[in-house]
């Protein structure tokens, strides 16, 4: 059951029936800089943008270094592998300390772990020629990333409702889009130069100072996690508490299962070295440009969604988008020409970013602040780790079926997967965002 939320939301109730102002409640949620004037605010956001473009910079040097040292797809997917399973291990347990400790208290110490692994890789790269001793090491240090980032998920999403207003909510998740997007757009191309120009020792060394310079950013935040702490409930009633939330909500369950099986069967990143190298001929540089561009695509996305949110008709919305994204897919397998290639992927980030917006507005409108970290943690879990996950499936089909068909293969299951939601999730289906924001701030009131 929600709680009372303040006089802001009674002010902007009719005395009779307690009635939203449609008026007030527009003005409220299409100001497009609500939630980066707040200070705070904007420190999360410039130190997601730093983690972003570290992780990216390590993401691509990653899959270069495994593929030049082991010329094979399996590996390239077991990089997503060995990051999703610690990832995933410990998320739900994540989401519980993300509800009873000081959430700013988590990020900075994910950062400085992710701080150290990124000196690790470079020391390491730098220091070691066997790639028989190399490979594993970067398996185990990417593992230990891994493991980190899954306590990074459910704490930089409560976060996020610690300092903006409920009713900003929307706005808030455009703009986080966008800069995460802005971030996954340069990553990968500011990888590219830098593993061209220095190597991949240097290339970590380089995304380590940008990971420092996130965790300033983290350490300026001012903001307190408001913790409950009369609360006396067990480490495993909590979690049995979250995922009974999660479960029991038609449009958030199906929202994140809708996510899981579309990006696992649909993405096609961790083949994106072999696609540069044999089906294109080209390097490293070439390699960035497919990286960046769905982020390309979903920063344009982000940008006009923080002008122009969507707010009747999202989960019809969000349903095309999402079958798009598949079409997107099959069209770049089928491909064989790069700037064709670079279109599709540009235009599945956009319609990735649709996705990702309409997902974190619900996440955030639906969930109570106290149990904001174990349902980010139930989502990293359907979502956040199946990047990696898709990764790894990625490799598994492309060394059975063939690169092509395995990409056209993963195509054509994201559009079924999109089907059967539409059938077996209407109030998702229906889900409007503007009713949802109404609704929420009736209960909010009362």
């Amino acid at each position: 059951m929600f709680v009372r939320y303040g006089n802001l939301h009674q002010s902007i109730c009719e005395s009779s029936g307690h009635r939203l102002s449609q008026t007030l409640l527009e003005s409220m949620t299409n100001d497009p800089y609500a939630a980066i004037k707040i200070r705070d605010f904007r420190l999360l956001l410039a130190g997601r943008l730093l983690v972003t473009l570290a992780l990216q910079i390590q993401g691509m040097a990653i899959g270069w270094q495994i593929y030049a040292l082991t010329k094979s797809a399996l590996y390239l997917g077991l990089i997503g592998l060995s990051e999703a399973l610690p990832s995933i291990g410990v998320a739900l347990y994540a989401g519980h300390v993300a509800d009873v400790v000081d959430r700013s208290l988590i990020i900075r110490l994910v950062i400085s772990t992710l701080f150290v692994t990124l000196l690790v890789l470079g020391f390491c790269s730098l220091g070691i020629g066997d790639a028989h001793i190399l490979v594993p090491i970067i398996f185990v240090i990417n593992a230990l990333a891994g493991f980190a980032r899954g306590f990074y998920a459910p704490a930089i999403f409560g976060t996020v409702s610690d300092i903006v207003p409920r009713e900003h909510y929307p706005n808030a998740a455009a703009w986080n889009s966008t800069v995460w997007q802005a971030s996954a757009v340069a990553g990968p191309l500011l990888g590219g130069g830098l593993y061209v120009w220095l190597q991949a020792p240097k290339t970590y060394l380089a995304a380590s100072i940008l990971m420092f310079a996130s965790l300033c950013c983290f350490l300026a935040l001012k903001v307190k996690t408001n913790i409950d702490k009369t609360k006396k409930i067990s480490v495993y009633d909590n979690i049995i508490e979250g995922l009974k939330f999660v479960f029991s909500r038609q449009i958030i369950c199906g929202a994140m299962a809708l996510d899981l099986f579309a990006v696992l069967f649909g993405g096609a990143v961790a083949l994106l070295p072999i696609f540069t190298s044999e089906i294109f001929h080209l390097g490293p540089p070439a390699l960035g440009l497919l990286r960046g561009a769905p982020s390309v695509g979903a920063f344009l996305t982000a940008a006009f969604l923080t002008h122009r949110p969507i707010n009747k008709d999202a989960g019809v919305v969000l349903l095309w988008a999402i079958a798009g994204f598949g079409l997107c897919m099959i069209g770049f397998g089928l491909s064989k020409n790069f700037y064709v290639s670079l279109l599709l992927l540009a235009l599945s980030g956009m319609l990735d970013g649709i996705s990702v917006y309409v997902r974190s507005t619900i996440f955030q409108v639906l969930t109570p602040n106290d149990m904001k970290g174990r349902v980010a943690a139930v989502n990293s879990i359907f979502i956040g780790s199946s990047n990696e996950i898709g990764e790894f499936e990625s490799g598994v089909t492309a060394k059975l079926m063939g690169l092509v068909p395995s990409v056209v293969f993963g195509g054509c299951m994201t559009i079924i997967v999109v089907l059967f939601t539409a059938l077996k999730a209407p109030k998702l289906r229906k889900l409007h965002i503007d009713k949802l924001l109404e609704e929420d701030t009736q209960i909010a009131s009362n």
